[in-house]
C-alpha cells in the first residue's frame, strides 16, 4: 500500500461567509447541494449580507427548481448558448429533463447565435404576454487532465449590483485539479497493469437530490466519481501511447469512493492490493428479484441449469462460471454482466436459462457473470452510494474491458475472456446473445467538458434497444433476428410506452437518437468483425440504479429478449 495523496480542503461556502463584508449584496455560484447553499445564506443574512448562492452544476435546472415560478406560464422558450468549443447540443443537453418537469407546458429549445454563457428564458403567460429571465451559466474554456480542450462548469462570483462577476475555483475543482496533477506526476513505471487497486477516496458533504423524472437525481458526488475515473482512465491511455477512449488498456483497477461527509472535505489516494471476495446480500426469488443478485445465488442459480460446468479465473482469482447445455437445436451462446454495474443482464440471462434448459434439444451457454471482480466493485461501491451508477466496476480488475482482450493483446493470460473462447468451442454458436445495460439517469463529467468524451450516446437514458453486430455477409439473418425479436418485444405488457416516455424526453433534450425503429423499438445493425462469433446481438437497458419494480421489468425484458432471439435463431438457420 502506498500513499500517494492526502489532503484537507477549506470549504468554498465557508470561505465566503467569512470574507464577506456587512452591507455587501453578493451573487455566487458553487458547487454545493441546495440545503447547503441556503443555509450559508441565512448565515450571511445574520451577518449584514444579502447573498444569492447558486448551483454551478446545472444552473438552468436549479433556476426552475429554485427561483422561477412558473404560475400562470402556458408555455417555454429557452435560448441557449452555443459555443465552438463544446457539441452544439451541450447546453440543450445542461437543461435535462426539465422538459418532463414543467408539467403539460409547450416547451421549445432554440440555439443562441453566439457562446455568451447564459440561458434567455421566455415565459409566456396569457394574462401578462412575456417574461424573459436570464439565467447566468458560468463556464471556462480549459485545457482538461486528458489535455483536451472543454468547457466546463465553474464557480462565479459577483461582488456588487450589475458586476459583470468573476470566475473562481471552489472546492470542488480544486481537490479535482489536486488530485489528478498527484497522479499524473505519480512515478508508475512501464508496464501494465500499474497497480493493483489505485483507491480514490473523496469525503464530500453534498446531498443527493431525487428529481421527480423517472431514476434522475442531482448529485455531485456521482458526477465526480465519474470525473475522476474517466479522467484517470484518459491519462492513463495517453501515458501508454493508446487513443483517448481505448478500452484495452490494462492500468488496474481505479475505484473513486465519494463518500457523504457531515462538512468537511478531504482526500486519500493511495494504492492497494485487490480484493478477493464478495459483499453478498440476502437470497431473492429470482422471477421478482428487486435488487442485483448475490454472487453465491448466482452460482447456484447456474448449478440448477444444468449440463456441463466450465471455468476461468480473473487476476483476483475470483471465477468466472458457465454452464454448457448440448443438443440437436442451433446452438446460441448467452452472457450477462461484461460490465458490472449493468444489473439486469445476469438474473435475466439465468431465468432464460432455466426455461431454455427444459426443451427438447436445447443447445447452448450461460455465463451470467463474466465480470466478477467488477461485480465485487459494485457490490462495496453501492453500500454507500446505492443509487449511483459506479463506472468504475464498468470494467475488470486489469482495468480492461473484457471484450477487447484478445490471444494477441493479453498475453500471457487471457483471464475472464477466456469462458467466451470456451463457450464457443464447445457449442460452436453462430448467435451470441450479448446482455448489457446503460445509465437509467443523466451521465455527466462536469468538471472535464460536462459531456462524458467517447460516450457522448450514452448520456441520458433513450429506452430498451438492441445493437445486431455482424459479419459481412451476414446482413440478412441480421435483419431477421431484429425483426423477429423486436416483434415479440412488443407483446410485452408497458415496455412499448416505457420507451416511448424515454425517447420523447431524449430527443427534446438531445436531438434525434440515430436510431432505426424496427417494430417500434429502437435498433442499430453494422458490420464489425471484430467478434469471432459471426453475429452479435446485444441488449442495452436502462439499468444502472435501477431498484424493486424497475428491476424486475429490466431482468424480465432481457430474459424475453434471449428467449425469443433463441428461438428465431432455429428458425433462421434452418433456412439458411
Amino acid at each position: 500500500m502506498t500513499v500517494i495523496f492526502e489532503r484537507g480542503f477549506e470549504r468554498t461556502l465557508s470561505r465566503l461567509v467569512a470574507d464577506a463584508k456587512p452591507g455587501q449584496n453578493i451573487e455566487a455560484w458553487t458547487f454545493d447541494d441546495r440545503q447547503s447553499r441556503r443555509e450559508a445564506e441565512i448565515t450571511l443574512a445574520e451577518k449584514g449580507v444579502r447573498a444569492r448562492i447558486r448551483s454551478a452544476y446545472k444552473p438552468l435546472l436549479h433556476a426552475f427548481l429554485e427561483e422561477i415560478s412558473l404560475e400562470g406560464v402556458e408555455a417555454i422558450e429557452i435560448h441557449y448558448p452555443v459555443h465552438p468549443n463544446a457539441p452544439e447540443n451541450r447546453f440543450r443537453l445542461e437543461a435535462y429533463p426539465l422538459a418532463a418537469m414543467v408539467g403539460d407546458r409547450k416547451i421549445d429549445f432554440i440555439a443562441r447565435s453566439d457562446g455568451e454563457f447564459h440561458y434567455d428564458v421566455l415565459l409566456k403567460t396569457a394574462a401578462d404576454g412575456e417574461r424573459l429571465v436570464k439565467v447566468l451559466v458560468p463556464n471556462r474554456v480549459h485545457i482538461d487532465a486528458a489535455g483536451e480542450t472543454s468547457v466546463s462548469p465553474t464557480g462565479w462570483f459577483i461582488a456588487e449590483d450589475g458586476a459583470a462577476g468573476a470566475h473562481f475555483t471552489t472546492d470542488y475543482q480544486t481537490l479535482f485539479e489536486d488530485a489528478i496533477e498527484a497522479v499524473t506526476h505519480h512515478e508508475w513505471g512501464t508496464a501494465e497493469p500499474y497497480f493493483g487497486e489505485l483507491n480514490i477516496r473523496v469525503a464530500l458533504p453534498a446531498t443527493d437530490e431525487a428529481l421527480p423524472v423517472g431514476d434522475e437525481v442531482m448529485s455531485l458526488r456521482e458526477a465526480l466519481h465519474e470525473d475522476f475515473y474517466f479522467s484517470l482512465l484518459e491519462f492513463f491511455q495517453k501515458k501508454s501511447g493508446r487513443p483517448l477512449g481505448d478500452r484495452g488498456l490494462k492500468p488496474g483497477q481505479i475505484v473513486p469512493e465519494i463518500i457523504q461527509s457531515s462538512g468537511d472535505i478531504s482526500i486519500r489516494i493511495e494504492t492497494r492490493p485487490l480484493s478477493s471476495g464478495f459483499s453478498d446480500g440476502a437470497q431473492q426469488q429470482i422471477e421478482a428479484a428487486q435488487e442485483p443478485l448475490a454472487a453465491q445465488q448466482i452460482e447456484t442459480e447456474l448449478a440448477a441449469v444444468g449440463g456441463l460446468s466450465f471455468e476461468a479465473a480473473t487476476r483476483s482469482r475470483r471465477m468466472v462460471r458457465a454452464r454448457y447445455i448440448e443438443g440437436n437445436d442451433a446452438a446460441v451462446m448467452i452472457s450477462g454482466g461484461q460490465h458490472a454495474n449493468e444489473t439486469t443482464g445476469g438474473a435475466g440471462a439465468l431465468r432464460a436459462a432455466r426455461r431454455l434448459a427444459g426443451l427438447e434439444g436445447a443447445h447452448f451457454t450461460v455465463s451470467p457473470l463474466e465480470n466478477p471482480d467488477g461485480y465485487a466493485l459494485h457490490q462495496r461501491l453501492r453500500k454507500d452510494n446505492p443509487r449511483h451508477m459506479h463506472h468504475a466496476a464498468r470494467y475488470t480488475a486489469l482495468g480492461d474491458d473484457l471484450e477487447y482482450r484478445t490471444p494477441a493483446n493479453a498475453s500471457p493470460h487471457l483471464y475472464e475472456k477466456e469462458i467466451r473462447f470456451q463457450a464457443e468451442r464447445l457449442s460452436g454458436a453462430l448467435l451470441h446473445v450479448n446482455l448489457h445495460g446503460y445509465p437509467s439517469h443523466e451521465w455527466t463529467r462536469p468538471l472535464s467538458g460536462y459531456v462524458p468524451r467517447n460516450f457522448a450516446m450514452w448520456t441520458l437514458p433513450k429506452g430498451f434497444f438492441l445493437i445486431a453486430r455482424y459479419h459481412a455477409g451476414w446482413e440478412v439473418q441480421a435483419e431477421q433476428l431484429l425483426d423477429k425479436v423486436t416483434k415479440h418485444l412488443n407483446t410485452i405488457p408497458g415496455l412499448l410506452d416505457y420507451n416511448n416516455r424515454q425517447i420523447a424526453l431524449y430527443e427534446i433534450h438531445a436531438g434525434e437518437t440515430g436510431f432505426r425503429i424496427i417494430n417500434g423499438f429502437p435498433c442499430l445493425a453494422s458490420v464489425d468483425d471484430r467478434h469471432t462469433v459471426p453475429m452479435t446481438l446485444i441488449t442495452e437497458y436502462p439499468d444502472e440504479t435501477i431498484y424493486g419494480v424497475a428491476f424486475v421489468a429490466g431482468h424480465t425484458a432481457q430474459m424475453e429478449t434471449v428467449l425469443s432471439a433463441y428461438s428465431a435463431w432455429q428458425g433462421i438457420m434452418a433456412v439458411s
